[in-house]
């Protein structure tokens, strides 16, 4: 976690949203639908766990990364690691 990859970014927002809307959709739907169609609507659940590669917030945590590339990097000078935006003077 230290090199300062994007480890749960997508590679473009779209595949990104649509990989939230089938994971947490089918989560929804799998617990929504119980009380209408019985509990092989569960079966829903584990498939929208996949979708979301088995953690909801590391999902969120990419969303942020997938938004943020390429307009915010992580500079390290003398064990002090700053958020810069490229193109931009430090402030201060």
């Amino acid at each position: 976690m230290g090199n300062g990859t994007n480890q749960f970014a997508s590679t473009s927002l779209p595949r990104h949203l649509a990989r939230g809307l089938l994971g947490f959709g089918s989560m929804a739907a799998g617990l929504a639908l119980v009380p209408v169609l019985g509990l092989a609507t569960l079966l829903l659940v584990p498939v929208g766990l996949v979708a979301l590669r088995g953690c909801p917030m590391c999902w969120t945590m990419g969303l942020v990364q997938t938004l943020s590339a390429g307009r915010v990097r992580r500079e390290c000078v003398d064990g002090r690691c700053e958020l810069r935006v490229p193109g931009h003077a430090p402030q201060g």
